[in-house]
């Protein structure tokens, strides 16, 4: 039992990098990616085939992010001539080039039976009996640091702009802010995360083949981010991980109905899942946890007492 909810969380932790990701770009900037499974594949492909060619575990890493940063940015270089909607298709477009390239180029990962043996970082050192604990706490501590970075982002001005333009990037230019840069810079960002999830997903199974990266896995990512909250980093934690539990939870549901099969359990879940958040939005639309707004100190209405002579 231990060991399943040691997985389970693992599981979770890497859930949540992936809609930290989809907050800065959709959140924050209001860029809609529907590939993020994509960019989580390239990033677990490339710690993957680096990692069995002898990369260190820092390197294949490091390449992971910047690769996923660079496409990220690539691709947001596009939404200055798209509308949403065109981006949203390109974006999906993105993630099954990936999956096409995944699956049909086996001389570089394996095709459809993917690429088994991917070393796991310091298992001959902490030993196979206490390293899913380890792993567990290593992906605490990534979405601890990322959670940090993207806080700290969120109160700078760079998060204020993005909030801007997402609002209104008419206004956001007029006020001198640079729209195109700026979605980069978010698009960039979210890919490298993207990037650290992939790697981790890649180490905890020790190997990884296409189907791992279906398109439910950006479904997942926006039910997160609609359910903590658009914008709020805390809160798509809680998305997150209230999402995952529906999900596992129901998957006892077999031992308290037994009268029906698999794929009625199955269509049962997502029945749940989606009744839970048309609740959630018709009685919190703004999610779990409203997004960090700024405040500005109010003005006194009356002047102090020994100005109120003064003309």
């Amino acid at each position: 039992m231990i060991g399943y909810l040691t997985t389970i969380m693992t599981l979770v932790s890497i859930a949540v990098l992936i809609a930290m990701a989809l907050n800065v770009q959709w959140g924050m900037c209001g860029m809609v990616n529907f590939g993020l499974s994509g960019f989580v594949a390239l990033g677990a492909y490339t710690t993957a085939i680096l990692m069995l060619n002898g990369t260190g575990v820092f390197v294949a890493v490091a390449a992971a992010i910047v690769i996923c940063s660079v496409m990220g940015a690539l691709l947001s270089l596009i939404s200055l001539r798209l509308s949403d909607d065109y981006l949203a298709i390109v974006t999906l477009g993105f993630g099954e080039v990936i999956r096409l390239i995944t699956l049909n180029e086996a001389w570089l990962t394996g095709g459809a039976l993917g690429l088994p043996g991917i070393p796991r970082p310091l298992v001959d050192v902490i030993g196979t009996d206490h390293y899913e604990k380890f792993y567990l706490a290593v992906c605490v501590l990534v979405v601890l640091v990322v959670f940090a970075g993207l806080e700290l982002a969120t109160r700078a001005p760079f998060g204020r702009a993005l909030r801007a333009i997402r609002d209104d990037e008419v206004v956001a230019a007029s006020l001198g802010r640079n729209v195109l840069l700026m979605r980069v810079k978010a698009f960039a960002i979210g890919g490298g995360i993207t990037g650290i999830a992939g790697s981790l997903q890649a180490f905890q199974f020790s190997y990884i083949d296409p189907s791992q990266f279906s398109a439910i896995m950006t479904v997942y990512a926006f039910m997160a981010v609609i359910a903590g909250g658009r914008g709020s980093h805390s809160g798509l934690i809680l998305g997150a991980c209230s999402i995952m539990v529906l999900l596992e939870a129901t998957r006892f549901l077999k031992d308290v109905i037994d009268i029906l099969d698999n794929s009625q359990i199955a269509a049962i879940r997502l029945i749940l899942i989606g009744g839970g958040l048309i609740l959630l939005l018709i009685y919190r639309p703004q999610g779990l946890v409203r997004e960090y707004r700024a405040t500005a100190p109010t003005t006194p209405t009356h002047l102090p007492n020994d100005r109120k002579d003064q003309p």
